[in-house]
């Protein structure tokens, strides 16, 4: 059955047509039987077609109400959602205790809104595998010192292992997007550290790159943390937040905890 409807520019739609390319990409997945499977604005169809046949629990979430109407008519027996991801309760998704392994094209204006969703629900996630803009895909997996290293990777790394799988071509898509994608494939880890401290850090990295440019003690004295001395945190607080490991960041927050009653968090 071909459906007729057009991408559109509001949901950031570009819909992958490419055989080789959605191999590639089921052979990352690699589904199995007794996976739930979240896939995040299926389109037209074309992963959705390869994955239910590789798993009996698929979840498909679409926004755009006329490609819901397709989907169903092409994939009767779908479990669809026709729903925004962001506004999706994932305690509500889990079937006999398993944890959600998410997947998709997603789109690239709300990639970050999508990603720390998937953060904060970490304990309920096994890994996830999307296809990003290369540009975003390079900041998910920067190393330390780098140019693309910040927010996204330090986050990342805490809560995950992520890495890069390949590069994919304006090409392969309709409408042909301006910009190269990439497949990245994220693991998460069992996080042992209390809920308040895993907020807690997210909070600390992202008051630290919010003046990238300033040194640590500039930076944190001009954000929420503003009343906390971290000058014995056991940090130098000279170096830059692109300068820290994951690690150097945990002593902060740490520290944080130590000194947090009586800071509004945000």
């Amino acid at each position: 059955m071909k459906i007729h409807n057009k991408p559109k520019k509001r949901f950031g739609q570009n819909f992958l047509q490419d055989e080789n390319i959605l191999n590639k990409i089921v052979r990352e997945i690699n589904p199995q039987p007794e996976d739930l499977i979240i896939e995040i604005g299926p389109g037209y169809g074309s992963l959705t077609q390869k994955l239910i046949s590789s798993t009996e629990n698929l979840i498909a979430i679409e926004i755009d109400n006329e490609l819901a109407v397709s989907l169903k008519e092409k994939f009767p027996y779908l479990e669809l959602l026709n729903e925004d991801f962001l506004e999706t309760d994932f305690s509500k998704l889990q079937k006999d205790g398993k944890k959600l392994r998410v997947v998709g094209n997603i789109p690239y204006n709300i990639t970050s809104p999508i990603l720390f969703k998937l953060i904060q629900n970490n304990k309920l996630m096994k890994d996830a595998v999307f296809m990003v803009q290369l540009e975003v895909a390079k900041r998910m997996t920067a190393d330390r010192g780098t140019k693309d290293y910040g927010i996204l990777a330090v986050v990342l790394k805490y809560f995950s292992e992520t890495k890069l799988c390949f590069k994919i071509s304006p090409n392969v898509f309709h409408p042909k997007p301006k910009v190269f994608s990439a497949l990245v494939h994220i693991n998460f880890k069992e996080i042992i550290y209390p809920e308040e401290e895993q907020k807690l850090f997210i909070q600390i990295v992202k008051a630290t790159f919010g003046n990238r440019r300033k040194i640590l003690k500039n930076s944190l004295s001009n954000s929420i943390f503003h009343e906390i001395d971290f000058s014995n945190s056991g940090i130098d607080l000279s170096l830059r937040a692109e300068n820290l490991s994951v690690d150097d960041f945990v002593i902060l927050t740490r520290h944080a905890i130590k000194f947090s009653s009586g800071i509004t968090r945000k």
